[in-house]
């Protein structure tokens, strides 16, 4: 959820990141959930109220959120009372996990999910008031291009909010997360998801993930305006925010 470099065993492998991030997801898409609540004890269900509270002055009507999944924060969103709400994912076995919520909780009126790229959104310019982005920009292959994108259709005055796991800096719960991150975390997700991959993955992304001043510079190449960021829960996860 860049300028990030693909790990060097995806670096030697004729197979993009875009396409092991999406085999990756499809393959965890049926526990990703239950992993994901368990494994952040439940404050990833807090991290998302804090994104809804950040656009909540904006009143945004029209929402796309990128990198979607099984559309969490899409639901979570419905509490700013918008007109829609369109998520997106390049993994198929996400967004159907994302459907099932979807309709079972009857809100296919306003929410629709669907396969989408983020560095190639299929949106016109100056479509939507907010953008957001929950754990996604971290997997972008293009980190560039997907902000940029996301810039593009927004409306001028427009929102973009992009939630990422981050690295806490403050010791005892940097070593404290550090254990966690490469001991307990990759052997409890790959016994629970029987993904060899998934779980390794995820701590090693955040690890090359370029966050904080440097992310904030990345925001403000692609062009956006009035930049800045909240560190949440010990720096476990960053809210950034930007305007059009």
């Amino acid at each position: 959820m860049p300028t990030l470099e693909t790990m060097k065993d995806q670096q030697n492998s004729s197979t993009g990141k875009k396409e092991k991030v999406e085999a990756m997801f499809d393959n965890i898409a049926h526990r990703y959930d239950f992993l994901n609540h368990f494994l952040s004890a439940g404050i990833d269900i807090q991290w998302r109220k804090k994104v809804r509270k950040l656009l909540a002055p904006m009143h945004p009507k029209q929402i796309l959120d990128v990198a979607t999944g099984t559309g969490d924060l899409a639901i979570e969103l419905l509490n700013l009372k918008p007109e829609s709400i369109i998520g997106i994912d390049i993994s198929e076995g996400m967004l159907d996990i994302g459907k099932e919520k979807i309709t079972k909780k009857k809100l296919e009126k306003i929410i629709t999910l669907e396969v989408g790229d983020s560095e190639n959104l299929r949106f016109k310019s100056n479509t939507f008031d907010a953008v957001t982005v929950a754990f996604g920009v971290r997997n972008f292959e293009n980190l560039q291009a997907g902000l940029k994108e996301m810039m593009r259709v927004l409306k001028p005055g427009g929102t973009v909010a992009i939630l990422e796991f981050s690295k806490p800096k403050k010791f005892p719960f940097k070593s404290i997360y550090q254990f966690y991150f490469k001991f307990i975390l990759p052997g409890f997700g790959k016994l629970v998801s029987k993904d060899n991959e998934a779980y390794t993955y995820l701590p090693d992304s955040v690890q090359q993930f370029a966050e904080d001043a440097a992310f904030l510079k990345e925001m403000e190449l692609a062009g956006f305006i009035n930049n800045g960021q909240h560190r949440l829960t010990f720096g476990i996860a960053t809210l950034y925010f930007g305007t059009k």
